[in-house]
């Protein structure tokens, strides 16, 4: 429909293009896949706020930033802008395109897939809100904007021309998500900007949605997220090695996975281990064998559809320190490579079912 016909006279505070029309992204005919508005919250989160407050205050905390949350629409608009209200304390763990920053990708005729466009970033002057704008060829394509891989975000904005068309967008080839359960790792440290955490990487390549439920340092299998997690309706669910150590991990792996099973008796479900960094580096067998002994006890107890990835077989063994940022959280080309060798398995699982 025309842009005119949603206009409701909405205007953001603070400097914004007053020749556009601005919608809120959580109440137009924009998708949201990964988090969801929490009115009670007055911002954006990837599980209900009550599971994480009775999970950890880490979690309840990491529950709020948006990783892997996406914003999807299909317009001709000329130009394509955000305002976001968010939370800026000023003291960045990581580059403001990481922690507050938005990527749009594109998928129109020229490709095949979804594509990286453009980053929608703030200066450096940030307090509590900002706006960016990319200007389009006008044709009429499907567009999915990442929302921050830490950032907490209160409110989002989408302003386009007066004269163009928003339509709903072309929907997912697997609607029903991809569950990702873990690590600092699987929230997306250190991705360089939010389209390249790994399951993003995989979403846009199998055409999938998926849910991440990392949260760093803080995947320890409480009661009240494995419930919650076992409760959702998945394609895939995918669990993988975070723990205090691997006398924890063995206390929580294998009741993780026979909690989701009994929710779920054909799902699949898939386990990884943690990257190997560097070939000296030993810290990551023993969490190892405990995934692999929920794996093969899985198998044991008849189930065939559980699969077990590897984590020594991320990396490339001769160009393993160029993966990372701090010999643990892997930067672009580690999730690259990550995502390159969860891409054949899980292509494998949803074109199977």
């Amino acid at each position: 429909m025309k842009i005119t016909e949603l206009n409701k006279g909405l205007l953001p505070e603070g400097e914004v293009k007053r020749e556009l029309i601005w919608l809120d992204a959580a109440e137009s005919v924009f998708t949201v896949h990964g988090v969801f508005y929490d009115a009670s919250q007055g911002q954006y989160v990837r599980m209900p706020q009550s599971v994480a407050d009775a999970t950890s205050g880490m979690v309840s905390g990491l529950n709020r930033s948006t990783s892997g949350g996406r914003i999807k629409f299909r317009t001709d608009s000329k130009c394509i802008a955000i305002h976001a209200v968010m939370f800026n304390n000023d003291e960045l763990h990581h580059t403001a395109q990481m922690e507050h920053g938005f990527d749009l990708c594109t998928q129109n005729s020229f490709y095949s897939r979804s594509t990286f466009a453009y980053g929608l970033v703030p200066g450096g002057t940030m307090r509590r809100s900002f706006s960016a704008s990319y200007a389009t060829d006008g044709e009429m394509a499907d567009f999915t904007l990442h929302l921050p891989t830490n950032g907490k975000l209160y409110k989002l904005y989408i302003g386009l021309n007066p004269d163009a068309e928003l339509l709903s967008p072309t929907p997912y080839k697997h609607e029903k998500p991809i569950v990702f359960y873990g690590s600092s790792i699987t929230q997306g440290s250190c991705a360089s900007r939010p389209a390249n955490i790994y399951e993003a990487i995989i979403s846009r390549h199998l055409d999938t949605d998926f849910v991440n439920l990392g949260f760093g340092g803080s995947c320890l299998g409480e009661k009240a997220v494995v419930d919650y997690i076992a409760s959702l309706d998945m394609s895939v669910f995918v669990c993988d090695h975070n723990a205090p150590n691997a006398e924890y991990l063995s206390k929580t792996h294998l009741p993780i996975y026979h909690a989701v099973r009994e929710k779920h008796p054909e799902l699949p479900i898939v386990f990884t281990s943690a990257p190997n960094i560097m070939p000296d580096y030993t810290w990551h067998i023993p969490r190892r064998e405990v995934i692999r002994a929920t794996y093969d006890t899985a198998v044991a107890e008849g189930d065939r559809n559980v699969y077990f990835i590897d984590g020594e077989s991320f990396f490339d063994i001769e160009d393993r320190d160029m993966c990372t940022v701090d010999t643990c959280h892997p930067n672009d080309l580690g999730m690259l490579l990550i995502a390159k060798k969860m891409i054949p398995v899980l292509d494998g699982i949803l074109n199977k079912r």
